[in-house]
């Protein structure tokens, strides 16, 4: 297929210099989290979702893992529910659980699903009520957290089917428990656990900001494990932030070659991470 014909017209790294990044990913896992307020601007959606096409029409094996904050901090506050968070993680009880639910399944999963396909990708929905999904677990993460855990069990064999299928993976965040109860899953980790248990050459998480800042508050383009841990131990990094981090952090020591934390408010912001050399947020390696 001709990369010229999917390449974005404007907003996007200049072709020619994208070139020489595609033999460099061609055939390698890479986990794309979809997340933030781009997920409530039009614009930066479709690109997203352009970018993820691409990515799987050139012949790299991408999964996308998408949150829904936005969306459901906006369903809660039309209910007049107040959201509550301990450590940047939602607390979800019995009501914010059905919404939390009914956002991610029948409004942002399918939706996606039908806008990567427009750019002549084949994405496959990964959801805990259909009979493909992948992520299991047995208890909550935290009491006080109510119906939020961590994944237990990964179908590695099924996302590694589809993905031999040349399809991309669209998975929502939400584990199914042993009494078909559904439990509510940080994107963020979701995404970090999927990317170690497929060997994932790059994780890329998309945020609201340019990337991860220093001490005197300016954005850092590279970071060691080692000094990312710092950032959160002296509180330089702080709320929704630490678990992205801790997922950066436990992807690196458990064999992911790279994780990045992308800037989604920049147009085809996942094709000027991988096709140039500056990339578009901060890179945390070994």
């Amino acid at each position: 297929m001709d990369l010229k014909n999917l390449w974005p017209k404007k907003d996007a790294p200049q072709i020619e210099k994208a070139l020489k990044f595609v033999e460099k990913y061609k055939l390698k896992k890479i986990v794309l989290k979809y997340g933030g307020q781009v997920m409530a601007n039009d614009q930066l959606s479709k690109a997203f979702a352009q970018d993820a096409a691409i990515c799987n029409l050139i012949g790299i094996k991408s999964l996308v893992i998408h949150g829904g904050g936005p969306q459901i901090k906006k369903r809660l506050e039309k209910q007049n529910i107040k959201s509550k968070f301990i450590l940047g993680l939602r607390v979800t009880d019995e009501n914010v659980i059905k919404i939390v639910e009914d956002v991610l399944l029948n409004d942002i999963n399918p939706d996606l699903v039908r806008t990567i396909n427009s750019f002549n990708a084949i994405a496959e929905p990964i959801t805990a009520r259909n009979k493909n999904g992948i992520l299991k677990v047995t208890k909550a993460k935290n009491p006080d957290l109510g119906f939020v855990a961590d994944p237990e069990e990964i179908d590695v064999d099924k996302l590694n089917n589809i993905i031999k299928l040349n399809k991309v993976p669209v998975i929502a965040p939400m584990g199914l428990g042993d009494k078909n109860q559904v439990f509510n899953i940080n994107a963020d980790t979701a995404a970090g656990i999927i990317a170690i248990k497929i060997k994932a050459t790059r994780l890329l998480l998309m945020t609201d900001v340019p990337g991860v800042k220093d001490q005197n508050g300016k954005y850092i383009s590279k970071l060691t494990v080692s000094e990312a841990q710092t950032l959160i131990d002296n509180e330089t990094i702080t709320g929704g932030m630490i678990p992205k981090i801790q997922t950066c952090i436990s992807a690196i020591k458990n064999g992911v070659g790279g994780v990045v934390i992308i800037d989604g408010t920049r147009p085809h912001a996942v094709l000027h991470e991988l096709f140039t050399d500056e990339g578009a947020g901060t890179l945390i390696t070994k």
